[in-house]
C-alpha cells in the first residue's frame, strides 16, 4: 500500500512538474505582452501589479498598424488555413477510402511511360510546335496521363505495385526538402503568370494550391488507418440492399468517420497555420500570412520583446481556442486511427 502510495505521489509530483515546464512559456509570453519598455529590460518580473505595472502600449500598437498590418496578415492565415484544410481532407479522404476498400494495380512500366512520354511530349510542344511553357507543360501532362493509363491495361512485365506502395508513394512525397519545392513552384506560378495572365504567385489560390499539394499525402496517410478501423460489416449489408458506393460513402462512412475528419482536419490547420516557408517564397504582400509578418518583427524597430509577445498571442490564441473546442473530438478520433 505504501509503495502504491509513493508511485502515485510521484507521478502526480511530475506531472505538474511537467505541466509548469509546458505552460510557463505560454504564461511568460501573456504577461511580457501588458510589460512596458521599463519592466522588460529592467531585469525579470513575473507578477502584474506586484512586480510591474501592467499596461496596453503593446496591444495599441499592434492593433494601430505600427508593427505591420496584423488585421489583413490574420484573416489571410484564417482563409488559406480554412480553404486549403477542407480540399486537402475532402479529396485526401476520398482517395484514402478507395485505397482502403479497392485494390490497385499500378504495373511499373506505365509510371516510366508517364515520365517518359511527359519529358517527350513537353519537347515536342515546346521545340517543334513552339507553344509557350505552360501550354507545352498542359499538353505533356495530359499526354502522359493518357498513355499510361492505357499502358498499365496492357500486360506489361515487370513489377506491379499495389495499395501499400500506392500508399508510400503518397507519403514519400513529404520527404523532399521544402525548399526544393518552394523554388520549384515560384519558378512554376511565374512562367503561368507570364504566359497566362494567370496570377498565382501573392495570391489567394496559388498558396491554397501549394498548401493542399503538400497537405494531401499526410490526410491520406491519416484517413487510411482511419477508415481501416470501420467496420466493413456495415458497408457490406448496404451493398446488398443494393446501395450505391458513393451513398455509402457519404451517409454511412462519413458521420462512422467524424472525429476522424476533425482530427485530420485540425492536424491539416494546425500545419497550414504554422507554415513560413512556401508563404514567404509565394507571397509579397497582399497574401502575406501571420508567420511571415511574426518573423519580420525585429526588422520593425529592433528587439521589443513585448510587442513579439502580443503578435505571438495573436498567432497562438486561434489554435488554442479551436483546440479546447475541440479537444474531445480530436483525441476520440486519434484514438480512432489507432486501433486495428
Amino acid at each position: 500500500m505504501n509503495k502504491n502510495s509513493n508511485q502515485k505521489i510521484i507521478t502526480q509530483i511530475l506531472c505538474i512538474a511537467w505541466l509548469i515546464f509546458t505552460l510557463f512559456p505560454l504564461y511568460w509570453i501573456f504577461v511580457t505582452s501588458f510589460k512596458s519598455p521599463i519592466a522588460v529590460t529592467g531585469g525579470p518580473t513575473y507578477l502584474p501589479w506586484i512586480d510591474f505595472e501592467p499596461t496596453l502600449n503593446a496591444w495599441s500598437d499592434a492593433f494601430s498598424g505600427s508593427r505591420g498590418d496584423f488585421f489583413a496578415t490574420f484573416f489571410n492565415s484564417v482563409w488559406i488555413s480554412i480553404a486549403a484544410s477542407l480540399i486537402a481532407v475532402v479529396f485526401g479522404s476520398m482517395a484514402a477510402y478507395a485505397l482502403v476498400r479497392f485494390q490497385f494495380r499500378v504495373k511499373l512500366l506505365a509510371g516510366i511511360v508517364f515520365a517518359s512520354c511527359g519529358m517527350g511530349s513537353y519537347l515536342l510542344a515546346k521545340e517543334i510546335f513552339d507553344w509557350k511553357d505552360t501550354t507545352s507543360m498542359g499538353f505533356a501532362f495530359l499526354c502522359a496521363l493518357i498513355l499510361s493509363v492505357i499502358s498499365n491495361r496492357l500486360p506489361l512485365p515487370g513489377p506491379v505495385l499495389k495499395n501499400n506502395d500506392v500508399v508510400f508513394w503518397f507519403v514519400s512525397q513529404r520527404m523532399m526538402p521544402p525548399i526544393v519545392s518552394a523554388f520549384a513552384l515560384y519558378m512554376l506560378y511565374s512562367k503561368i503568370g507570364k504566359d497566362s495572365g494567370i496570377r498565382l504567385l501573392d495570391s489567394f489560390a496559388g498558396l491554397t494550391l501549394c498548401y493542399v499539394a503538400f497537405s494531401l499525402p499526410l490526410v491520406v496517410w491519416l484517413m487510411r488507418d482511419f477508415f481501416e478501423s470501420l467496420p466493413v460489416e456495415v458497408e457490406e449489408a448496404a451493398l446488398v440492399d443494393d446501395v450505391p458506393r458513393w451513398r455509402i460513402f457519404l451517409e454511412i462512412v462519413i458521420p462512422m468517420a467524424k472525429p476522424g475528419l476533425v482530427a485530420v482536419t485540425m492536424i491539416t490547420i494546425g500545419f497550414v497555420w504554422n507554415e513560413f516557408l512556401f508563404a514567404l517564397i509565394l507571397t509579397t504582400g497582399d497574401w502575406q500570412t501571420l508567420p511571415v509578418l511574426l518573423s519580420g518583427q525585429n526588422s520593425y524597430r529592433g528587439d521589443e520583446w513585448w510587442a513579439i509577445a502580443v503578435a505571438n498571442i495573436i498567432a497562438i490564441a486561434p489554435m488554442l481556442i479551436i483546440t479546447i473546442l475541440l479537444g474531445r473530438m480530436m483525441r476520440s478520433g486519434l484514438m480512432l486511427g489507432s486501433i486495428r
